[in-house]
C-alpha cells in the first residue's frame, strides 16, 4: 500500500467516516499540538515539536518555561512550526501588570503566539472596561505577535459568553478561545457556534479541550473554529499509521 506521512494516499477511516489526505492535512494546518502538563519534561516537549514539523500542524503549545529552548530547537529547520505559550495561565486571576510582563517575557525568548487567560471573577462583576483595557494591554506586550484570549466557557453563562464575544471583537486580540483544558470541560460544538454568531468578521476562533477524534475536529472546524487546541490529533494520526491505515 502506498503510503505518505500522513497515511493512506486516497483515504483514511475516521470512525464511520471517509477522510481524504487533502482533509486531513487540512485539519492539521489549523492544529495547535499542545503540552501544558505540569509535569512536562523537556523530551516530551521536544517529541510534540518533532511530531508538529513531522505533521506540520500550526503550532506547538507549551509551557513558557520551555519556550526558548523549543524556539532555538526548531529554529534552523526548515519545516519548523510557529511557538505557541500559554499565561495567566490556567486560573487567569494574576494582575494585568503580571500577564504583560509574562507576554513580553515569553515573546523576548520566541514565541510566535500568546494564549491568555480572563480573569473570570472581573466577567461574573461586570467589570468589561477592565477586561477590555486587560487585553489590550498583553496584545500591546506581545509587541506584534498574535494573541488569543481564553475566556473559560464552562464557568460563564450564555450571557456572559456573548459578553466576552463582544468584549474580545473590540479588542485588539486576535482570537476568541473556549478553554484552558484545566477546568471543569472544554470546548463544545454549542459554543464554537455562539461565538460564530457573535464574534465579529475577521477574529479567529479557537476551540481547545476535549477534541477527541478527527470527526469532532472537523465538525469544530465547520461551525467556525478556526484554530484547534488539542493534544490528541497528532496521537490519532500516528496511531492509524502504525496500524497500517
Amino acid at each position: 500500500m502506498n503510503q505518505t506521512k500522513y497515511g493512506q494516499i486516497q483515504e483514511r477511516r475516521c470512525g464511520n467516516c471517509r477522510m481524504t489526505e487533502m482533509e486531513v492535512k487540512d485539519i492539521l494546518r489549523t492544529v495547535d499540538h499542545t503540552l501544558l502538563k505540569q509535569e512536562s519534561t523537556w523530551e516530551e516537549i521536544r517529541q510534540i515539536c518533532e511530531d508538529a514539523m513531522h505533521y506540520q500542524t500550526c503550532s506547538v503549545c507549551i509551557p513558557a518555561s520551555y519556550v526558548k529552548q523549543a524556539a532555538e530547537y526548531m529554529a534552523d529547520r526548515p519545516d519548523r512550526v510557529l511557538v505557541c505559550t500559554v499565561i495567566g495561565f490556567p486560573n487567569g486571576y494574576s494582575t494585568t501588570a503580571a500577564k504583560a510582563f509574562e507576554a513580553a517575557d515569553a515573546v523576548a525568548n520566541g514565541a510566535d503566539e500568546i494564549d491568555m487567560v480572563i480573569n473570570v471573577g472581573f466577567v461574573k462583576d461586570h467589570r468589561d472596561d477592565e477586561l477590555l483595557a486587560e487585553i489590550n494591554a498583553v496584545k500591546e506586550a506581545c509587541a506584534g505577535r498574535v494573541l488569543k484570549v481564553i475566556i473559560e466557557t464552562c464557568l460563564l453563562s450564555e450571557e456572559e459568553k456573548i459578553r466576552m464575544c463582544r468584549i474580545v471583537s473590540a479588542s485588539n486580540a486576535d482570537f476568541i478561545k473556549t478553554s484552558t483544558g484545566f477546568s471543569t470541560a472544554g470546548a463544545t460544538f454549542e459554543d464554537i457556534a455562539l461565538m460564530k454568531a457573535h464574534m465579529k468578521e475577521g477574529k479567529g476562533i479557537k476551540a481547545a479541550g476535549g477534541i477527541a477524534s478527527l470527526e469532532d475536529a472537523e465538525k469544530f472546524l465547520s461551525l467556525g473554529a478556526t484554530r484547534l487546541g488539542t493534544s490528541r490529533i497528532v496521537k490519532i494520526i500516528k496511531g492509524q499509521e502504525a496500524a497500517g491505515y
